[in-house]
């Protein structure tokens, strides 16, 4: 996979090109402790390689060697503490580079790899400390092509090129996401047999979150929310500490990662086991939304359809309700309906949960669906405490459903629609092991 993905880089950059990309730092939690290791998404993208300390160079036109790592040499002190290093021999035995160095060896031997460059990729901000030493390259070869003519003197950034490729999934990423949604729905499914009134939100987020781990999964793609209540009329709310009343509702967003590639799905159910007659009348409305939006998702469509599409039919809902009044095309334009719907409708899928994907052309106009693209659909109403002029009845009511969406040759995919979303299935699933 990540061959492939070089190849395609590469045939993006175009003559006289080298490219430079840096594994993310460490980040401290605590004194002398630091977060579970994630590496820098295109890094891995191209490489493969999971282990802090490392740069890959990619140099298209070096006469010898056109793709070299530089990592951490095996050290048996610091991996009696902190695990086994690849090295730099198992470097270029699993991860197909044509050289690998020593890490300390960057500044002594980029040279050579840049002698007849004319630009050189590289992403300033995601390492300060490669940042500081790209810059020093940068100055001296552009006071060296004063002098001499040779030398690079442009610097770019090669993140609208990996944005691009990592629209379209290949095969090996869609059967990681597939694996990812098949954890994910796991997961919800387990939280919603298992809810009940007096739970705390913590007790669902660690259930979801084992589920996960039991499954294969590397752990959360992102913050679990559960959210019961006026909670879950904050979009991102993660703190989870709250007692779960009865005749409230709660929603869960959360989604495994499996293989560095995410799942993520939001289903909303009554704690009970029985929706209100007002949480009913919100949901229903909001699965139809959802069921429609998909519907439309297909080749050839653009990608902005499904939002444009949610926010008609939710600003409708909203008038329904009674809590917006007046006329649909107007409250649009008016921007009305985000006191209620306050996000665009979904966000591309992949190495990170909202994937950097390159979803417009360079006219600006919004790219159309094509087959391999991965898409969250979430439409929602939420209706917070306090909120003057609605109806009392929906006050606190904040609903959210989302599935993961693949677009196919022929239409598309629900990922996960192995998690319940019609009201007697949710009603009879949380029921189920508890009357």
């Amino acid at each position: 996979m990540h061959k492939q993905n070089r190849k395609a880089f590469i045939e993006k950059m175009g003559s006289g090109g080298v490219a430079i990309f840096a594994s993310a730092p460490p980040v401290r939690w605590n004194h002398d402790t630091e977060y579970l290791y994630r590496p820098d998404p295109n890094f891995y993208y191209l490489t493969g390689f999971e282990e802090p300390e490392s740069i890959c160079v990619i140099a298209p036109e070096h006469s010898k060697y056109q793709y070299i790592l530089f990592v951490r040499p095996k050290d048996k002190q610091a991996e009696i503490w902190n695990g086994k290093r690849v090295g730099v021999k198992d470097a270029r035995k699993h991860y197909g580079a044509d050289k690998v160095y020593p890490i300390e060896k960057f500044s002594e031997k980029i040279g050579k790899y840049l002698q007849d460059a004319k630009r050189l990729y590289y992403t300033l901000g995601s390492n300060e400390d490669v940042d500081t030493e790209i810059l020093s390259l940068f100055t001296r070869s552009v006071r060296s092509r004063v002098r001499s003519g040779k030398g690079f003197d442009t610097l770019v950034d090669p993140s609208p090129i990996l944005s691009e490729l990592r629209l379209i999934k290949n095969e090996t990423e869609l059967q990681r996401i597939q694996k990812a949604t098949e954890i994910t729905v796991a997961g919800h499914v387990a939280a919603m047999k298992a809810v009940r009134p007096g739970m705390y939100e913590y007790d669902l987020e660690a259930l979801v979150e084992s589920t996960f781990r039991m499954n294969g999964a590397g752990g959360p793609a992102f913050p679990t929310i559960v959210a019961s209540g006026g909670n879950a009329t904050t979009l991102h709310y993660t703190t989870n500490d709250r007692q779960i009343e009865d005749e409230t509702l709660v929603l869960i967003d959360a989604g495994a990662e499996y293989g560095r590639y995410a799942g993520d799905v939001t289903r909303t159910f009554p704690a009970n086991g029985t929706f209100t007659e007002a949480q009913r009348e919100i949901y229903q409305l909001v699965l139809e939304a959802h069921y429609a939006i998909i519907d439309g998702i297909r080749p050839g469509v653009s990608i902005d359809e499904p939002h444009q599409k949610s926010i008609e039919l939710l600003t409708e809902s909203m008038l329904s309700l009674g809590l917006l009044k007046g006329k649909t095309e107007k409250l649009i334009e008016k921007d009305k309906y985000r006191q209620f719907y306050m996000y665009r409708v979904g966000h591309m899928l992949g190495l990170d949960v909202h994937d950097v994907n390159c979803v417009r052309e360079a006219n600006g106009d919004f790219k159309t669906f094509q087959p391999g693209m991965v898409m969250t659909i979430e439409p929602g109403l939420y209706v917070a405490e306090g909120t003057k002029g609605v109806p009392p009845k929906y006050l606190g009511i904040g609903i959210r459903i989302e599935d993961d969406i693949l677009v196919t040759e022929s239409g598309n995919e629900n990922l996960t629609s192995g998690v319940p979303k019609e009201i007697d299935e949710i009603e009879a699933l949380v029921q189920s092991t508890k009357w």
